[in-house]
């Protein structure tokens, strides 16, 4: 779940503008500053919450092939009192920072009925202090959407994605339904109930070994369904699942040219407006010194997961649900019965942040990106490599360091060939964002 600066919000705390940047991964960068356990002996410093991940129900209405949720059968939804349990400890906690981000996740969200999430939201806001905003997303299917979700969605102002992998062919290999059908029909109606509805929204789309090989025909399929936010997942090894993308010769190669091809096209158009891979990283590269910088994945709680019986994890909402003698199943507590202290003060937790740590360090050490990234996807480094104390993975090469690559060998050729006469308004708006980030900031990794 990558990076996104949250949108401002009038004083009863809804949003007050457009959405904010979409697809967020949970590796938001923020703050400077780390503060993990580290050591068994003392106690961690205070978490700040930036995300929460609330699993509605484990259930989903489809069987993706890639899908790494092992009780996607489970129909249990979650109850209103651990609703009111999470946000009532979180808020009281003092750890939640002055914007949260509030996903709900893991499980299709939209197979619970709307007066579940409407009698939620409307908790959260009863218990949500004053000078606090709160962003409440959803991603889905999309095969759902009916205008009644439409008018849910405007009322609540909330940030909604869509997961479609493509034009037909390419989408329907993987997500089909449990008789193996396909799901595009659906998901492009629930798109289309967007449009007419004028709700801002984003998509996510998993590349596949065979979509890395299409980029013009990607790019000509957001902007026939007027597809303006983009993000791509590369599908992953997370779990049970195995992503044949390991096997590919060079994918960090074929993946740069993808991403260069693909905001090539978005560069020369403008009518795909936002490509999270590529915006998000530009901003990671061209920073000032001192400019708040952080990595939600490796700090204990700055992500905050919860899933539909109270069992709480952090780091990453993938752990959620996966059986790990060593780290104890990776739950640090249940919101319905332990306080918050207690959750942070978990055995299990430290654990966790000790070889979270330990990986960290092993990355600042040996990794030139380290500066874009400060340490990775723990969830990938378990997945991939067998620990969390490792380093490089090919999750980490396609969506740190083929993007970096792709950013700065952008900011290259603005250099070279800038024209100091030429306006900033005559360059398309991704050419002049670039050229902006690239002149106002210090690079954080050498150009």
């Amino acid at each position: 779940m990558a990076v996104s600066q949250p949108a401002s919000r009038d004083d009863a705390g809804h949003r007050s503008d457009g959405h904010h940047n979409p697809g967020d991964r949970g590796a938001g960068h923020h703050r400077a500053d780390h503060h993990g356990a580290g050591h068994d002996d003392a106690k961690p410093a205070a978490p700040r919450i930036d995300v929460v991940v609330v699993q509605p129900t484990p259930f989903c209405n489809i069987n993706c092939s890639y899908c790494y949720l092992p009780q996607r059968n489970d129909r249990t939804v979650i109850a209103q009192q651990t609703v009111y349990n999470l946000f009532s400890k979180l808020f009281e906690s003092g750890w939640a920072n002055q914007t949260v981000n509030v996903i709900w996740h893991a499980g299709e969200p939209l197979v619970v009925p709307i007066k579940v999430y409407r009698e939620a939201f409307e908790t959260i806001e009863r218990l949500r202090p004053n000078d606090m905003c709160i962003v409440h997303s959803i991603q889905t299917n999309g095969m759902l959407i009916t205008p009644a979700w439409c008018d849910f969605f405007t009322e609540w102002k909330v940030d909604v994605g869509v997961s479609i992998d493509g034009p037909r062919h390419m989408h329907d290999r993987n997500r089909v339904t449990r008789s193996g059908r396909g799901t595009f029909d659906k998901t492009i109606a629930g798109i289309k109930r967007l449009h007419q509805r004028g709700i801002p929204f984003h998509t996510i789309s998993v590349l596949s070994r065979a979509s890395l090989d299409e980029p013009d025909e990607m790019y000509a399929f957001f902007v026939s369904e007027g597809i303006e936010n983009v993000c791509f997942n590369v599908e992953e090894s997370e779990g049970q699942h195995v992503s044949d993308m390991l096997a590919v010769a060079d994918v960090r190669a074929r993946f740069g040219t993808f991403l260069g091809r693909f905001w090539q096209l978005a560069r020369a158009s403008d009518q795909v407006k936002f490509v999270r891979e590529v915006d998000t990283m530009i901003g990671a590269i061209f920073r000032t010194n001192d400019a708040p910088f952080r990595n939600q994945q490796v700090e204990a709680l700055a992500m905050l997961n919860v899933d539909c019986l109270g069992n709480v994890s952090t780091f990453s909402p993938e752990l959620l649900g996966y059986k790990n003698t060593e780290y104890g199943d990776f739950l640090i507590g249940n919101i319905n019965t332990d306080s918050m202290h207690q959750i942070r003060d978990s055995g299990t937790l430290r654990a966790m942040q000790r070889d979270i740590d330990a990986g960290v360090e092993a990355c600042r050490a040996s990794c030139e990106y380290f500066s874009v990234c400060c340490g990775g996807a723990p969830m990938n480094k378990l997945s991939e490599n067998g620990s969390f104390r490792s380093t490089q993975t090919t999750f980490c090469s396609l969506v740190q360091m083929a993007a970096a690559d792709l950013v700065l060998a952008t900011a290259r050729e603005l250099q070279r060939s800038w024209d100091p006469a030429m306006p900033l308004g005559a360059m398309t708006p991704v050419r002049r964002s670039t050229l902006e980030a690239a002149t106002a900031a210090t690079p954080q990794l050498v150009v």
